[in-house]
């Protein structure tokens, strides 16, 4: 249900080399690194990022909910507007992701970045 989440952080240097001793037992490794991002996880999927904090109106915390299709991507971006969240960047490619990458983001009424994605090509 998970696909991924991001948790910013004051320390990012600290906090980076805290997670990769704390979470080596449990079989995670540094996947990906790029642009003050880092993605751990098991088997090169990234699955838990680290990202320095950011003075931003809305939460440091980002969820994303895999999706079993582009269509669920859509319809939850929908559903989700209509239930009172704000566009965060609507449904579609995020090819610097990686090729297949398809998501939507909205805010939740607490200002929580929420997504859904799917890693189909089509």
């Amino acid at each position: 249900m998970i696909d991924h989440m991001t948790v910013r952080v004051r320390d990012y240097a600290k906090s980076k080399a805290f997670y990769l001793a704390a979470l080596k037992p449990l079989g995670y490794e540094m996947i990906m690194e790029w642009e003050g991002f880092v993605g751990l996880g098991v088997k090169g999927k990234p699955d838990f990022w680290i990202a320095p904090a950011e003075d931003r109106k809305y939460s440091q915390l980002h969820i994303a909910f895999r999706a079993p299709n582009r269509k669920a991507v859509h319809e939850f971006h929908d559903a989700a507007l209509k239930a009172g969240g704000k566009d965060n960047g609507g449904a579609g490619p995020r090819t610097e992701y990686h090729p297949s990458y398809f998501g939507a983001f909205v805010l939740d009424p607490d200002g929580h970045n929420v997504e859904a994605c799917c890693h189909d090509k089509e």
